[in-house]
């Protein structure tokens, strides 16, 4: 349920029961897991291809986007379009659900782009730590499905509200471990330098959850999608800079 949810990779078979509702975030890191492994094996490939660096750091800067079907970008574009609006809360929820796409959305997704290629390009011409990909898409997840669990979920989110039904100490004692053993892993990996990408996916999380946060007093699907996004844009960014 939670691979069909949040991830565009092709399953073998479909199967949601509403009885496993509780475990969708739980199983959201593991999410993670598969889209940054994807995201490390696939650039490993294009490095060893010989293809142009520029080319390939476009096609990476994008990739994690079309692996995860574009959803948490979705929430990216609509949560940019209502917070920079400057508008009432009212005004700020009705902007949230608009399908149609505003000003500030595209600036915000021209920002991100640029800055995402640059990063991407500044590690792929390093060449080094390139695992870390891995670690900052489970840290992004484990950050977002904390978030839901801990935080008061807007009455206008139906799947924050449905996340949180049935979930007990386990399921977050679940979270915890999971990131502090990327943690673990991404410190065994790159020492000091693993460290800091790994933080610097957490503070990007909870800069960016904070703002949204303040402005909607609560939080919804969007809403983290948003701090997903720039969780994993900070990750990249520490990388870039560290190598």
């Amino acid at each position: 349920m939670s691979f069909g949810m949040f991830c565009a990779v092709p399953l073998p078979f479909h199967l949601w029961d509403d009885a496993c509702m509780n475990l969708m975030l739980p199983c959201f890191p593991l999410v993670g897991a598969v889209v940054g492994t994807l995201w490390w094996g696939i650039a490993e490939l294009l490095i060893l291809s010989g293809i142009n660096i520029m080319f390939i750091s476009a096609l990476l800067a994008v990739l994690p986007f079309f692996l995860t079907g574009f959803l948490h970008l979705d929430g990216y574009m609509d949560t940019n379009d209502a917070v920079l609006s400057r508008r009432p809360l009212e005004d700020k929820l009705r902007i949230l659900k608009d399908p149609h796409t505003g000003a500030f959305s595209v600036i915000m997704i021209a920002v991100l782009f640029i800055l995402q290629f640059a990063a991407v390009y500044a590690v792929i011409e390093s060449g080094k730590y390139l695992a870390l990909l891995i670690i900052i898409s489970v840290i992004s997840r484990c950050c977002s499905a904390f978030s839901h669990f801990c935080l008061k979920v807007m009455p206008q989110s139906g799947y924050g509200n449905m996340f949180k039904q049935n979930v007990k100490i386990p399921h977050k004692i679940f979270i915890v471990v999971t990131a502090v053993t990327a943690f673990a892993l991404s410190y065994l990996y790159a020492e000091i330098f693993g460290l800091i990408v790994a933080v610097s996916a957490v503070l990007g999380f909870i800069a960016a959850m904070a703002y949204a946060y303040k402005e909607f007093k609560g939080i919804s699907g969007d809403l983290a999608g948003y701090a997903l996004v720039i969780s994993e844009l900070c990750g990249l960014a520490a990388l870039a800079i560290i190598i």
